[in-house]
């Protein structure tokens, strides 16, 4: 499932694509994965993108919003002229767009002038509109993308009962996950700490593959119970996610999985994780085998003999 870096990645790379632009017409494959009347939305201009822990939403200047949740696989790839010539990944269900897995289609109005020559001494602004989609691609169809009154926007559920969030991004939305708030939500808590880190309602943004490599670098097992943890563990911890976290940033997210960026290509941090998918691998710090077992039912990596 995507992670705060990659909802992050996608939320930057669109806003260089759509900000400005106009929601044209949409077309809709599954409708289940659609919620709302699309004439709400059609010729409405995209104004902002802003992301809540792993919630992305799209501003317009009609007072509605797109709130969008890609669950396990879902992608979010712009695609015109100028993108025509990247080569995509293949997660995005095939070698072009639209694929076999793009089940919502945004058609967008990407207008450009240019100036046209048509005699050594005369020029004509030539306004003609260029095609530009934004493609939702969901291989195991969980995702959702819905129609919501900005003012109605934080009432849902999703958004309503999300946790504070690690405070790794300039332009943050939710509210910040500070040291003092991260000790009281640790210590209230029998859970395992791995598990407690996934519980979007109580701390939002991290997922498996960083609260992997955050708990290792803390050396801490992600077995313990949270509230065993001491205080120099907690900000030990507190520091190991937000560093984790900005490094999936500074690598455009992890694409171990089904993960592609706003252009649909892949990230990298899947090749510079510490422990997360490397069962039977050698621990980066003492040279042991990195273990895999399962917490809550999610692969959980560790190193027995650095991790207590």
């Amino acid at each position: 499932m995507p992670e705060l870096p990659e909802v992050e990645t996608i939320k930057l790379g669109l806003q260089k694509h759509l900000i400005g632009k106009t929601i044209e017409d949409i077309e809709i494959k599954i409708p289940k994965m659609f919620s709302g009347f699309p004439k709400q939305i059609i010729g409405a201009k995209i104004i902002g993108l802003k992301r809540i822990g792993k919630g992305l939403i799209m501003e317009l200047d009609n007072n509605f919003v797109l709130a969008v949740h890609l669950k396990m696989t879902g992608q979010l790839v712009y695609a015109d002229s100028g993108t025509k010539n990247l080569i995509l990944s293949p997660k995005i269900g095939g070698a072009t767009l639209p694929s076999k897995y793009s089940h919502i289609i945004f058609k967008i109005k990407n207008q450009k002038s240019k100036i046209k020559i048509t005699n050594q001494n005369s020029k004509i602004k030539d306004d003609s509109k260029e095609k530009a989609y934004l493609f939702y691609n969901d291989l195991r169809q969980f995702g959702w993308i819905k129609i919501v009154k900005k003012s109605e926007l934080m009432k849902m559920p999703f958004f309503k009962e999300m946790g504070p969030e690690p405070a790794v991004t300039k332009a943050m939305v939710g509210k910040a996950l500070t040291l003092n708030e991260f000790k009281k939500i640790v210590l209230s808590s029998s859970t395992a700490i791995k598990v407690l880190l996934m519980d979007q309602k109580r701390i939002s943004g991290i997922g498996n593959i960083y609260a992997n490599d955050a708990l290792f670098e803390a050396e801490i097992d992600p077995r313990r119970k949270a509230k065993t943890l001491s205080e120099k563990e907690i900000k030990t911890l507190y520091d190991s996610i937000s560093h984790v976290l900005k490094k999936g940033l500074k690598y455009g997210g992890s694409s171990d999985e089904n993960f592609v960026n706003a252009l649909g290509q892949e990230g990298s941090y899947q090749n510079h994780t510490l422990v997360y998918n490397k069962e039977g691998e050698k621990c980066l710090s003492c040279g042991g085998a990195i273990q895999k077992i399962k917490l809550a039912g999610r692969g959980t990596y560790f190193c027995p003999k650095c991790q207590n």
